[in-house]
């Protein structure tokens, strides 16, 4: 059990209450959302709630670090791959997108922090480290010869998750079809960055 995160009452565990709260976080925005909101919406009384987390703070952090800790994991794994930069990159753009899909609602909501809060604020420092790592990894396959020298690396990162961050707006999550959506955005993106043989 992670440090700070109090044990339950039977029948109700950290998993089904961050799971609601990240739903009516979504639906009603951070601020816009009272404990007494997550009290309707888990079916359990505030103080239940209180038995797993300190606050709606928490809550926020506990769902945000989700969605970030599986960039940065991600990332971490593609770092350590022995491949051309244009791989690595192509690889991290598809495992995203496989990690969006599977993290949807948290994805949507770290998506959507603005900055008002402590835990946003440190959210969005962490994404914009993430942003640095993609711009950097454009940089070196643009230095390899394999993506087009007359683009911005730090612009190529920002547009290249700007598309993926774009598939919390419309897509709904159908059987099978994870893959063919991470390929689509894959071969959109870089087929018209590559250096043309």
């Amino acid at each position: 059990m992670q440090a700070g995160v109090r044990r339950g009452r039977p029948g109700h565990d950290l998993e089904s209450v961050l799971g609601g709260a990240v739903k009516v976080f979504n639906e009603r925005g951070y601020d816009g959302t009272s404990m007494e909101d997550l009290s309707r919406e888990l079916g359990i009384t505030k103080s239940a709630i209180y038995h797993h987390v300190a606050g709606k703070e928490e809550l926020l952090r506990l769902a945000v670090d989700r969605a970030l800790d599986g960039l940065f994991a991600v990332l971490d794994e593609i770092s350590a791959l022995d491949a051309p930069a244009i791989a690595r990159l192509e690889e991290l753009t598809r495992r995203s997108v496989l990690l969006l899909v599977a993290e949807l609602p948290f994805v949507t909501l770290l998506l959507r922090v603005r900055g008002n809060t402590k835990v946003e604020r440190q959210a969005l420092a962490r994404r914009r480290s993430f942003d640095a790592a993609v711009a950097d990894l454009v940089t070196q396959a643009r230095d390899e010869g394999d993506l087009r020298p007359d683009v911005d690396p730090v612009l190529v990162a920002r547009l290249l998750y700007g598309m993926i961050n774009s598939v919390v707006e419309w897509y709904r999550p159908r059987s099978g079809r994870p893959g063919e959506l991470a390929d689509s955005i894959v071969a959109v993106a870089f087929d018209g960055l590559r250096v043309k043989p």
